[in-house]
């Protein structure tokens, strides 16, 4: 096949410049865990992309976790945007991220800007919570 017929590996959906099956892929499927608060932002991100529950229920601290997500079948979240971040690295206890979160509904655009706090927790980083910004 020549590279001209080729079809491009698609990114993964946290913007990262990985293929998802080797970016946050291992990440929802449990076999890899995320180093830093940022990396579990953006698989976050790519799991409300492919509306994957599981994942974003295990990935959240249980005092602020939801009985259930519930996706909006006419939101489709297209790009992910960081703003900055304070500690959230692999020798640290917390983190935030600040970030906005592009999506698209029917044929409107949009944004979410949230800076959201982190914490390790049993060697794991979780989603504890989130300011949302204007």
């Amino acid at each position: 096949m020549s590279s001209k017929t080729r079809k491009p590996t698609p990114v993964c959906p946290c913007g990262g410049p990985r293929p998802y099956a080797e970016c946050c892929g291992p990440l929802h499927s449990g076999t890899a865990q995320a180093a830093t608060a940022e990396q579990l932002m953006r698989s976050r991100f790519a799991a409300f992309a492919k509306q994957d529950a599981a994942y974003l229920l295990r990935s959240w601290a249980p005092e602020t976790r939801p009985g259930r997500v519930d996706f909006d079948p006419g939101l489709r979240w297209e790009r992910l945007e960081i703003l900055g971040t304070t500690e959230g690295g692999p020798f640290h206890s917390e983190g935030t991220v600040e970030f906005r979160a592009h999506y698209r509904e029917g044929r409107t655009a949009g944004s979410m800007h949230e800076k959201s706090r982190f914490r390790r927790e049993g060697g794991a980083w979780v989603y504890v919570d989130g300011d949302v910004r204007d």
